[in-house]
């Protein structure tokens, strides 16, 4: 398990009967989350002093409920990095803290590295591992297919103070800048990916990850250069065991370059319960 415990802006503070209670620097939230399937252990009253609640509808989807006055959106830190947050309409705020635990360990990478690197954020959404990798000396190309989320990614560039480093932000499908990348020649010593369970492609190609990532990860890997430093894999997709992940990164990266694998779970630790809430999963491949 791997867990994002070095947050001050953020906290999850308890969870149960399918709800999380969270600090957002100063904002209170109260989230649904299907794993959430304990009851609640205490009685703690930030529960009811929340500034908004996230209802679902029985029919999909949901909508807030506002009961004290935010902001449009703030500001949150994460050790030198600074992030945006904002409630969506999909009860998400634009941040996935426990991602931290994957932005520590890239820093460390590309620090540690002494040469340049050159990193691609694929399914890049509003930044975070862009602003890490960028903030650590690396060059990223970062590609999202939602224009909205890449302009929200150039802000948490700037607000991190480092909008002078050299970042292309790409609107695009994925897999039609991989293809012509792979025709352009451009290679890249890491590349990052947060696939989503399901989609549809420009020309309406469906997207499954489960038949869908390891073509796409073999079509990744003639695009990394000749001393790759890591590929990073995130997935939300509810069902998928780390040791794919693992088994995938073994076929295809470790086969050719040799280096080490580690997967498992990604989570945020629960500062009322001393539990962890698992958030994901992740497979690492480093040289």
């Amino acid at each position: 398990m791997y867990i994002a415990d070095q947050w001050k802006d953020y906290e999850l503070i308890d969870t149960g009967d399918g709800e999380r209670l969270e600090r957002w620097g100063d904002i209170l939230l109260r989230r649904p989350d299907p794993q959430i399937i304990w009851p609640k252990t205490g009685n703690d009253p930030r529960w009811s002093q929340v500034h908004g609640h996230y209802h679902r509808s029985s029919s999909g989807g949901g909508e807030w409920e506002w009961k004290r006055k935010i902001p449009e959106r703030w500001e949150l830190g994460f050790q030198k990095l600074k992030f945006h947050v904002k409630p969506t309409n999909f009860k998400h705020t634009g941040l996935f803290p426990e991602q931290a635990a994957n932005w520590a360990w890239m820093m460390n990478k590309i620090e540690q590295a002494n040469r340049p690197i050159s990193v691609l954020n694929l399914f890049a959404y509003t930044g975070g591992a862009t602003v890490a990798a960028s903030s650590a000396g690396a060059e990223v190309v970062h590609v999202d297919a939602a224009k909205g989320m890449v302009q929200w990614a150039k802000e948490n560039h700037q607000l991190s103070g480092i909008g002078d480093r050299p970042v292309r932000f790409i609107t695009d499908d994925v897999f039609k800048f991989v293809q012509r990348e792979q025709r352009r020649g451009n290679k890249y010593d890491a590349i990052i990916m947060d696939p989503p369970s399901y989609g549809r492609g420009p020309g309406g190609e469906m997207w499954k990850l489960e038949q869908s990532l390891y073509p796409f990860l073999e079509s990744c890997m003639s695009i990394m250069s000749d001393q790759p430093l890591f590929m990073l894999i995130n997935s939300y997709t509810t069902g998928l065991a780390p040791t794919v992940l693992s088994n995938i990164l073994n076929m295809t990266l470790k086969q050719r370059f040799g280096g080490t694998i580690s997967s498992g779970e990604i989570g945020l630790p629960i500062t009322n319960s001393g539990m962890v809430l698992p958030c994901g999963i992740l497979g690492r491949w480093e040289s």
